[in-house]
């Protein structure tokens, strides 16, 4: 999936000046899918986001070891280039370390870039310490000044001043070699209060010359700094930067990664055109003889296959492809290592809030340096993550909203999410909980508010959004239980949560991997294959449908129509279901009744027992295809050939092949079966007597050919599905290359059905995880009073000390939403809870799915409430009680449990 780039190159003969002019084929360019994947040799890369210490200027100051002293900082960073470090130490020297090298004095840096004494006499009025270092310093002419500087820098070679000159032009000055890139530029620009235009991306001298202002007045202990900001004069906040705030930590999208590989690639390839250009004839060059594309060519190629940003994408579930889409990953190339990166730099910062997900984020080595975006986070052109803000305006909160970056965001007061408002967007309440301009929460009147959070699950990733009552899970268990999301395999059949958050429709949806209507219409035909849709505007549309391919986890990807024909569509309706969705839902796991319960010691230490049923029904039960390939090459003592005529090989091996020694679709496989027979020819060897005389009568060279078909490997059984061949003639019709010497390739995929057993791992949305230890008949299983056994039994032991207690929420208003609800079945007309209750949802009939977002969900005396007032069986029973208790019997002996159990 691939794009061919041609480019437009001239030359021109510098005596002669005529411009040749050619169209230079420059190789093929992956293309991004609609999806944003790449699809690079037959599978599908995300290229993951990085990120990146923003080029800049940071100011820092540091303990000094030998004194009580502090040392000042100042580094400028540009995007490619030599750093350029200014620091003031405890003698209060001020010093300059061009390129990491030594430090020396910065006057005579000054002087080196072309200021004169008075120039910098007059340019730093009122900053004594520059001006004593002024009059004690010797040097008097920029000539001096560059030889001093080239000797300090490098101390073997003879200093001259033009090599000083060369040197410093090409460290600082030279455009080819020094880029601030916009962003730097911009950084620069708000950091020092100058006006400079963004695409001026190189350094100048009033640059440094505000750089040491700064760093003068940080050193001197100032509070302000003058400067202008769009076009006004401002005073400016003297202060430290933190290089983990999000302000001065951007990020690099697919677009610049490629781009600085394509840098490299181009800087390869110029030095393979300036050589040409020397050795051949000036008469006979064209463009395209001076062109070799080889090394943009790898340098893109390398990129996209082994680069630690180029991932194989996590295809397991929907959830699984967003959040490999949305990771933001700080190693790689030009970003940190493992080893090196602190604890500061994994640390959750406060301007993460709404861009970063403070709870997402791998267990292991990896822990803080490879994070997910925000549900509510943008990118900005410069790369800074932007979250949204409602503006308020005299305590009252309107509609426009704002996004911010993190650095913008510092100078506001701002509100949370949940504040309680009327109906015309006025706070209730006189005073509101805001983050003020210090980070700090406080109460303050609603007038100084000057904007409100978006939803109260901005903070939290997509993956975060999906877990219900996230707000009473310890932080460490709600990181699993995001991650185990993306485990869960696609089902047989899906089915989505009875208790959600209400962010499952938007993140299947933008998944991908459900079909939409893209624009309003009628259906005119249905199949498994393909939908038809007459658009209102008289076009048709024609969706395919993916049926039964293998993912790149292994896991069935099938796509099932759920329109009929004849059915009008809006836009955006949903016409048909991916893996692990239901209805355009996210589905990850199942609906399984739960008993909080000891059973004989098989649940200890986290082991889970289940019932036969989800054996039986399959109710677990997914679906795996593996791919299987074969290819017959041309080898030294002639080609390999794919047949049934297999040397050694009893019929019954070979019963389930075709003419061509191909296996049939639909053949029930086992480990060691022949997949594709192929014999591969054998060297000559020594003949034994017999074999000569039986040359000598029958005349014929016996077959000199050894075995060597593609077999299933151990522990492997299923049934083909579909078998793909490609041969040297098929290749060159449809434009696939097949490598060299190989004459034909052939993949067998194999489906096996797996259903759930022992030794599976089962997981809940809250980190509560465990290992299937027995499957109990059902019969065996604990019932409720009208005879239900329940499905699965956890250890109790697991909530308290964990402190997920959103898992007991969950199992309460998960019964309540089995079972239905009507609140006029409380006496009490006017209880406090029932005003929490939603209009419309007074009362509900069995199974009616409920979503509790994530930090603004039910409240516990609504929850209770709602568990009082839950419908009655058709015996007039109600199951479970008040408390969320029901009583349980022993399937084994009738007998109830001497005490209620938690069910849900």
């Amino acid at each position: 999936y691939s794009a061919p780039l041609y480019v437009n190159a001239e030359f021109e003969n510098g005596e002669t000046g005529e411009i040749k002019s050619q169209t230079v084929f420059m190789g093929d360019f992956p293309l991004q899918t609609p999806h944003g994947t790449f699809i690079i040799g037959g599978t599908e890369r995300v290229i993951v986001s990085q990120l990146v210490r923003s080029p800049g200027v940071y100011f820092d100051r540091t303990p000094d070891r030998s004194s009580d002293k502090e040392v000042f900082g100042a580094k400028i960073i540009p995007s490619r280039g030599a750093w350029l470090e200014f620091e003031i130490d405890k003698r209060d020297f001020l010093g300059v370390r061009v390129d990491r090298k030594r430090k020396q004095s910065a006057i005579v840096f000054l002087m080196a870039i072309g200021m004169t004494k008075p120039e910098i006499r007059e340019a730093f009025e009122g900053y004594p310490l520059v001006l004593d270092a002024l009059e004690n310093e010797t040097i008097e002419t920029q000539d001096e000044a560059l030889t001093d500087l080239y000797r300090k820098i490098r101390p073997a070679d003879t200093a001259t001043p033009e090599a000083g000159r060369n040197l410093l032009d090409s460290f600082y000055f030279n455009t080819k070699r020094y880029d601030l890139a916009r962003v730097g530029r911009y950084k620069i620009n708000r950091k020092l209060g100058l006006e400079k235009d963004y695409n001026d991306r190189s350094l100048s001298q009033e640059d440094i010359v505000a750089t040491i202002k700064y760093l003068v007045t940080l050193h001197a202990g100032g509070a302000t700094f003058a400067g202008k900001r769009d076009g006004e004069d401002v005073e400016l906040r003297v202060d430290v930067d933190d290089i983990d705030h999000f302000g001065n930590r951007r990020i690099r999208q697919v677009g610049e990664l490629i781009q600085n590989q394509l840098r490299t690639g181009l800087s390869r390839m110029e030095r393979v055109v300036r050589e040409r250009m020397t050795t051949q004839d000036a008469e006979a060059i064209t463009p395209q003889s001076l062109i070799n594309i080889r090394p943009v060519n790898a340098t893109i190629k390398e990129f996209f296959g082994t680069s630690q940003l180029s991932q194989f994408m996590d295809q397991n579930n929907p959830l699984a492809g967003v959040t490999n889409k949305r990771r933001l990953s700080a190693l790689g190339p030009g970003g940190l290592s493992r080893d090196r990166a602190s604890m500061e730099v994994r640390d959750v910062h406060p301007s993460h809030f709404g861009r970063m997900c403070p709870i997402e984020s791998p267990e292991g080595p990896n822990i803080g340096l490879i994070g997910s975006l925000a549900t509510f986070g943008r990118i900005n052109p410069f790369g800074f993550i932007e979250t949204p803000y409602r503006k308020v305006v005299n305590g009252h909160v309107t509609d426009e909203v704002v996004y911010m970056t993190a650095d913008r965001d510092m100078d506001h007061v701002i509100a949370q999410a949940n504040q309680k408002l009327d109906k015309n967007g006025d706070f209730v309440e006189k005073d509101a909980l805001v983050r003020d301009a210090a980070g700090e929460a406080e109460d303050v009147p609603v007038d100084m508010v000057d904007y409100m959070d978006v939803s109260p699950r901005q903070m939290v990733s997509v993956g975060a959004s999906l877990i219900p009552f996230l707000e009473h899970d310890e932080g460490h268990r709600a990181l699993m239980g995001t991650n185990m999301q993306r485990q869960a395999v696609p089902l047989i059949k899906s089915e989505r949560p009875l208790v959600g958050t209400g962010a499952e429709w938007r993140s299947a949806v933008d998944s991908g991997d459900v079909i939409l209507a893209e624009k309003p219409g009628v259906v005119v035909y249905v199949s498994a294959d393909i939908i038809r849709v007459m658009n209102d505007d008289g076009t048709t549309s024609s969706y395919k449908l993916a049926k039964f391919q293998r993912s790149n986890q292994t896991t069935c990807y099938n796509q099932v129509p759920l329109i009929k024909d004849g059915e009008r569509v809006e836009k955006g309706t949903v016409l048909a279901d991916g893996p692990a969705t239901e209805k355009g839902e996210m589905a990850l796991g199942k609906n399984l009744l739960v008993a909080f319960m000891p059973w004989n010691g098989y649940n200890y230490e986290d082991a889970v027992i289940i019932s036969q049923r989800l054996v039986q029904d399959d109710t677990l039960s997914s679906i795996h295809i593996e791919e299987y390939e074969i290819d017959a090459r041309e080898t030294k003592l002639g080609a390999e050939e794919i047949t049934r005529d297999l040397p050694n090989v009893g019929e019954d091996a070979v019963a389930n092949l075709d003419e061509r020694g191909i296996i049939r679709i639909g053949a029930e496989v086992e480990a060691g079966d022949i997949l594709v027979g192929k014999v591969t020819p054998k060297g000559e060897t020594e003949l034994t007597p017999e074999e000569r005389l039986l040359r000598a009568i029958f005349g014929e060279k016996s077959r000199e050919v050894r075995d060597t078909s593609l077999r299933v490997p151990h522990g492997e059984t299923g049934t083909v599905i579909a078998v793909k061949e490609i041969t040297r003639e098929d290749a060159e019709e449809d434009g696939d290359e097949l490598p060299s010497g190989v004459n034909q390739m052939i993949r067998v995929y194999i489906a096996q059905h797996r259903k759930i057993t022992q030794g599976d791992k089962l997981s809940g949305r809250h980190g509560n995880k465990g290992v299937i230890s027995r499957i109990l008949p059902e019969e065996d299983m604990p019932f409720l009073a009208d005879g239900t056994p329940v499905d699965i039994m956890l250890n109790p032991l697991g909530v308290p000390s964990r402190m997920n207690l959103g898992q007991v929420l969950e199992l309460h208003l998960g019964w309540v939403a089995h079972q239905g609800w009507d609140i006029s079945l409380d006496p009490d007309l006017e209880a406090e809870w029932k005003q929490y209750v939603p209009k419309g949802a007074e009362k509900a009939e069995p199974g009616t799915p409920v979503a509790t977002p994530v930090f603004d969900g039910v409240k516990q005396e609504t929850l209770k409430g709602l568990l009082s007032t839950t419908l009655a069986d058709r015996d007039g029973n109600k199951l479970v009680g008040d408390n969320g208790k029901a009583t349980l019997f022993d399937g084994r002996t009738g007998e109830p449990f001497p005490k209620p159990i938690s069910v849900g």
